[in-house]
């Protein structure tokens, strides 16, 4: 049975390194046969459906003019949303750091056992931080569920 399962984040995981106090957490696998390089499994969960691009214009317009960074402020040359901050064969762990909180998430697989980690952690600087990631949340939960449920088909 394909399904997404909650899990804790694997300890090999890269993305708690030197982060240091966490506020939140979550971590989700699924199992599927990876036959393909950390790059493209990465590229391809995180290519975001019309309705995940829409949430995040809405997000961007609404947090603009407190300050906080914008798709436009924080998308690489390569297209990405988020800054590498780790890799290696098997992860690769983003993020970003804003006045109101820093994020990191990863892609990490498991290719003896077919598992594939999504891995989100997040540590509020300020009460705003706190404030932005309780409406921020449920969607935060419903994307990655929905892009790990298409890694599935």
């Amino acid at each position: 049975m394909k399904s997404i399962l909650k899990v804790d984040i694997p300890q090999k995981s890269i993305i708690s390194n030197d982060f240091g106090k966490i506020d939140y957490v979550d971590s989700y696998r699924i199992t599927k046969p990876v036959n393909e390089s950390i790059e493209k499994i990465t590229d391809h969960i995180f290519r975001l459906p019309q309705w995940a691009i829409a949430l995040m214009n809405l997000r961007n317009s609404l947090v603009k003019p407190f300050g906080l960074k914008t798709d436009n402020d924080i998308k690489n040359e390569d297209g990405r949303f988020f800054a590498i901050i780790g890799k290696n064969d098997d992860e690769i762990a983003m993020g970003e750091s804003d006045k109101h909180l820093n994020f990191r998430t990863s892609v990490l697989v498991d290719k003896e056992l077919s598992y594939i980690y999504l891995s989100t952690i997040v540590h509020y600087n300020n009460n705003l931080g706190k404030l932005y990631f309780l409406f921020v949340k449920p969607f935060h939960r419903i994307i990655i569920k929905s892009l790990l449920r298409r890694e599935l088909k």
